[in-house]
């Protein structure tokens, strides 16, 4: 295949998009919560994004799998942070706005990022062994 990848397959697919969904759902009650509950409900937020893009990269076994739910919480976020023509906004100019923004966006890349969950029998990592 000249070092090309194989395209995912439709089960494979059909997870992504079900994360990407739950990251929004994820996202919308994140930013409900967070400013409710200050500071406990920005923990349970920050934990509910991070158990989600972990538990996808765990699910599915690829970096997208992690990388989806952040994706699916980013698009919510930021539809939910922009202000409407009659000046109402769901975030308040606040410390606990700010670290679940930030916050959000630093677990879903650092789940994106981590190495891939090792194959059973395959070879190891690292050299000399």
């Amino acid at each position: 295949m000249n070092g090309l990848v194989a395209p995912p397959s439709f089960g494979r697919l059909v997870a992504y998009v079900l994360l990407a969904v739950l990251g929004f759902a994820v996202g919308v009650a994140g930013s409900l919560v967070q400013g409710g509950w200050f500071p406990g409900g920005l923990l349970l937020a920050l934990l509910g994004i991070a158990g989600l893009c972990y538990g996808g990269l765990k699910a599915v076994g690829t970096r997208i799998g992690g990388g989806a739910p952040g994706a699916g919480w980013l698009v919510a976020v930021l539809m939910l942070s922009a202000t409407r023509p009659e000046g109402d906004f769901l975030f308040g100019a606040g410390i606990g706005s700010y670290v679940f923004l930030l916050g959000g966006m630093i677990v879903a890349v650092m789940c994106a990022t981590l190495p891939k969950p090792p194959q059973p029998g395959g070879p190891a990592a690292r050299l000399g062994k």
